[in-house]
């Protein structure tokens, strides 16, 4: 299914991406990964092509697609995969964090996301075709304390998933919004209620095949640990209850941000 298709993948340079562009090599894709640091060497040894790209910058963005698409032809798959996240501090309530801290996060896992839709939309809708993966996280459906920046801007990205899902499925265009809890990256390194979480630190290549298989079926949700969907409907039918309960983890475990005192 994959063969010879584009991929091109943003935040590439490690972990999640880097799993999402293997993946999609091993099953015969053309590849073009992107971060913000060149990650040439990381696409040399992985057998793609590598761009550096801040995702914040919307000529950065055009400019990768057209890079990419005249070294591998016109992208079939674009991952917007690039992601930022900051704790409260440093005040330490949920408007703690700076200004510079919710525009990057805006800018990064919001609108790179728009910046590349806004790029390939008119081409995919004219040939009919075309998947758009955003990677949110299991926060932009529940919430992640400690950062409220980062919940604030993946409900955002899940939104705009949802939006090209609804306005292009009769394009011929395909949405999927990847939303994985706890993954064994450099964002939960030293993240001691990540590594210990009951509900499992999973691998990067477990959401990367978990992707793999929603594009197959052309599934929009994609979700690497399956009880988050299960909390997602425990909060959309009992929104107190799950309030309820989340004060009551935050009480419990020390979260990033949080002001103890």
């Amino acid at each position: 299914m994959f063969e010879d298709k584009h991929v091109a993948i943003t935040g590439a340079g490690g972990g999640i991406g880097r799993a999402f562009a293997e993946m999609f090599i091993a099953e015969g894709a053309k590849v073009s990964i992107c971060d913000l640091r060149d990650p040439t060497d990381v696409a040399r040894e992985i057998g793609a092509t590598g761009y550096a790209c801040d995702v914040s910058d919307e000529s950065a963005v055009q400019d990768l697609i057209v890079k990419s698409g005249s070294m591998n032809g016109p992208i079939d798959i674009y991952i917007a995969n690039a992601g930022v996240g900051f704790s409260d501090h440093p005040a330490g309530h949920a408007a703690g964090a700076g200004n510079g801290a919710w525009e990057t996060s805006w800018q990064v896992n919001v609108m790179g996301a728009v910046y590349a839709a806004r790029a390939l939309l008119p081409s995919w809708i004219a040939r009919g075709s075309g998947n758009f993966v955003i990677v949110a996280s299991a926060a932009g459906l529940l919430n992640q304390i400690g950062s409220a920046s980062y919940s604030t801007t993946k409900h955002a990205a899940v939104g705009f998933s949802e939006a090209i899902a609804i306005a292009h499925r009769d394009d011929g265009i395909s949405a999927h919004c990847v939303c994985p809890q706890y993954v064994r990256t450099n964002m939960t390194k030293g993240m001691k209620f990540a590594e210990n979480n009951p509900d499992g630190l999973l691998e990067p290549s477990d959401v990367a095949n978990a992707l793999k298989k929603a594009i197959k079926d052309d599934i929009f949700m994609v979700l690497p640990h399956p009880v988050v969907g299960d909390y997602f409907k425990a909060k959309a039918m009992d929104y107190e209850g799950w309030i309820d309960g989340m004060v009551r983890l935050r009480r419990k475990v020390p979260f990033p941000g949080v002001n103890s005192g």
